[in-house]
C-alpha cells in the first residue's frame, strides 16, 4: 500500500528518543502566562520567557530558548470553573492559571513535513542527514488544533540553526527520490535546557 500523500505540515510530532530509546509519553506542565494572547498549536516549537512561562516561538533560523514541542492545554474555564483539557491553547486566557503540556526532553526525536516555503509540500534527498535545518512557521489550524510547522528543503551547516536532520522517513520517497518527511532534534545550542545560554 502506498505512503499517504502529505496534504500539508503537521508540526513537530515526538516518535522515539536518540538511540533508539522509548517515547514513554512524558510531558512537563509549563505555565502559560494570563492573558497571553497568541494561539499556540499541537506540534508548535515553544520556548520559555524570562519569568518562567511558557510562549511559542517565532524562531526559523536560530535557536531563542527552545524548550520543546507543545502537546496540549489545561486550565480552569473562567466562566464554568470547570478544569479543561484542549488540543490548543486559544488565546488570550485570563483570571485562570493556565498549563501547557510540553515534551521537553533534549534527546526527544520528532517526525516532521519537509516545506519548499510555507505549507508547500518539498523534499529532501538523504544528503540532509547530519545537516541542519530551519523550521518553517505557519500558523495552525483552529479546527483540529494542529500545527503547522515544518521543517525547510533547504538544509546547511550554519551551527545557529535549530534542527539537527536525524534520518528520513524511507516511506515517503517520491518518484524523484526525494523524502518528503524526516526525522529531527533539537540541537544543542538551540535547547534551552543544553545550551550554556540561560533564558534572556
Amino acid at each position: 500500500m502506498a505512503y499517504p500523500t502529505l496534504a500539508g505540515p503537521y508540526g513537530l510530532r515526538p516518535i522515539n528518543l536518540v538511540g533508539g530509546q522509548v517515547y514513554a509519553g512524558q510531558t512537563r506542565q509549563i505555565p502559560i502566562a494570563s492573558g497571553s494572547a497568541t494561539d499556540i498549536f499541537y506540534g508548535d516549537v515553544v520556548a520559555l520567557t524570562t519569568s518562567g512561562t511558557l510562549e511559542k516561538t517565532t524562531t526559523t533560523d536560530t535557536g531563542v530558548d527552545i524548550v520543546g514541542v507543545f502537546l496540549g492545554v489545561t486550565y480552569v474555564n473562567p466562566t464554568t470553573k470547570q478544569p479543561t483539557y484542549a488540543q490548543f491553547y486559544d488565546g488570550p486566557i485570563t483570571g485562570t492559571t493556565t498549563y501547557a503540556y510540553v515534551q521537553d526532553d533534549p534527546d526527544q526525536l520528532y517526525q516532521a513535513a519537509v516545506v519548499s516555503s510555507g505549507t508547500t509540500i518539498g523534499g529532501v534527498t538523504r544528503a540532509a542527514v547530519g545537516q541542519n535545518a530551519e523550521l518553517v512557521q505557519n500558523s495552525g489550524s483552529t479546527t483540529n488544533g494542529d500545527s503547522r510547522v515544518a521543517v525547510l528543503a533547504t538544509t546547511g551547516t550554519a551551527t545557529t540553526l535549530p534542527l539537527r536532520v536525524i534520518d528520513v522517513v524511507p516511506e515517503t520517497v517520491n518518484a524523484s527520490g526525494s523524502y518528503t518527511e524526516v526525522i529531527v532534534k533539537f540541537n544543542i545550542g538551540a535547547h534551552t535546557y543544553t545550551s550554556a545560554d540561560a533564558v534572556a
